[in-house]
């Protein structure tokens, strides 16, 4: 993200209710699955029997929780709440739909809701059933006074024009919706607006006026575009994640290829990507995963861990290695399910991570354990990035080396050593 009487659809309806919610709490796994928790347990115990940890002991978890200086969405863990929402429990959105002079609607509200509403049940799964949209539909066009090609979307598109896009949003529905029950709101705009042609994320930026309707000023909006036909549902956890503070890591320099920091192995950068799942940086900063799932070694020392993978809410998420003020590297386990389940390679992924580096410009890096290899057919550059039993990765300017000892259906054993 560049800095720029409702059909209420139920928890229940979209998920299989009280039971699934509870099981992801715990688990991470769909109710079908119902005994991997045990089957879990039961990996973990056996790859780190008679595996004991080095005798310098890891370090507290906060000491490798790195502030941000960005002053914007990055990968700090000091995340703004007075102009980020709240990552965790529920969040009541309100989706209006939109046509417009030069482009009147002719299908149905429904239909492009079906594109958009999935993504509440994807982002329940992906955040271990800690993050809920309870998103009510407005079902109704509602006339903007402008033509679509009005409004200015482009790449380049400015906060200013972002917020009048959505002042004449709210204005235009303001008689039939009540934007006070909201904390955060979805604009829908007709197919048939080409020039609507992408999706950006409002952000309010303090001391302005910004949008205020029944008496609340709305503070984050999604604006959904043409694009949300190509990225389906998961367009949601990337766009819903800018206003929990979480930044673009594909980059904004395209250059011979866009995605060329992460790939695919984060919903942050390739929306299709074939693994979205968060990184379980992502997960830990926005309170998915807490303290206990993290091992830190932010002095001289070396720690063998048991990693679970970070498709899967219980066990150790990944382990992290301080080498700077604002900067980390950091393991974790990929398996091939859940939001990753057309992951192209599955293993110990290692990337780097900087504070310091604004969105768009590669925050997180993945670093590939098969640079020179050619992608599988349907895969792309970086999907094969993890490391496997036996390989390591080591950066000596940093003092870092990382190993994998071991593996099984659920996770990695590694070794971290700083020097």
């Amino acid at each position: 993200m560049r800095r720029l009487r409702p059909l209420t659809v139920p928890r229940g309806g979209l998920l299989s209710a009280f039971t699934a919610a509870l099981l992801l709490c715990l688990l991470g796994v769909p109710p079908a699955h119902a005994t991997d928790g045990a089957l879990v347990r039961a990996a973990e115990a056996r790859a780190t029997e008679g595996v004991a940890r080095e005798a310098h002991a890891a370090d507290a978890p906060s000491a490798c929780a790195l502030r941000g200086t960005t002053g914007w969405t990055d990968e700090g863990h000091d995340t703004d709440r007075s102009v980020f929402q709240s990552s965790r429990g529920t969040i009541d959105v309100g989706m209006i739909f939109v046509d417009f002079p030069d482009a009147p609607a002719t299908e149905s509200p429904a239909t492009d809701a079906a594109q958009i509403t999935p993504g509440a049940e994807w982002l329940w799964n992906a955040s271990y059933g800690k993050t809920w949209l309870a998103i009510s539909q407005h079902r109704q066009w509602v006339r903007m006074p402008r033509a679509s090609t009005d409004y200015g979307f482009a790449r380049g598109l400015t906060h200013e024009t972002h917020e009048a896009y959505i002042k004449d949003a709210v204005a235009a529905a303001d008689r039939s919706v009540d934007f006070s029950r909201y904390d955060m709101l979805y604009v829908v705009a007709t197919r048939n607006a080409a020039a609507i042609s992408f999706t950006p994320t409002y952000v309010y930026e303090p001391g302005t006026a910004g949008v205020v309707a029944d008496g609340k000023r709305l503070k984050w909006a999604v604006t959904f575009g043409q694009d949300m036909w190509h990225w389906g549902p998961k367009l949601v956890g990337h766009e819903t994640a800018h206003t929990f503070g979480l930044p673009d890591l594909y980059a904004f320099d395209a250059g011979a290829d866009a995605h060329r920091f992460v790939g695919g192995w984060d919903v942050m950068g390739l929306i299709g990507g074939a693994a979205s799942q968060y990184f379980a940086w992502h997960s830990w900063k926005l309170g998915w995963a807490d303290d206990s799932q993290v091992v830190c070694r932010a002095s001289a020392g070396s720690d063998t861990v048991r990693l679970t993978a970070v498709e899967y809410g219980s066990g150790t998420k990944m382990a992290v290695i301080r080498t700077g003020p604002t900067t980390a590297y950091v393991v974790e386990s990929r398996r091939g399910v859940q939001a990753d389940a057309g992951a192209c390679s599955t293993g110990a992924l290692v990337y780097r991570v900087d504070t310091s580096v604004h969105t768009g410009y590669g925050p997180i890096r993945v670093m590939d354990a098969k640079p020179t290899a050619t992608p599988a057919a349907g895969c792309r550059p970086l999907d094969d990035a993890p490391y496997w039993v036996g390989e390591s990765f080591t950066d000596p300017a940093a003092g870092v080396r990382i190993e994998v000892l071991g593996a099984d259906g659920y996770g990695e054993t590694v070794r971290i050593t700083k020097s």
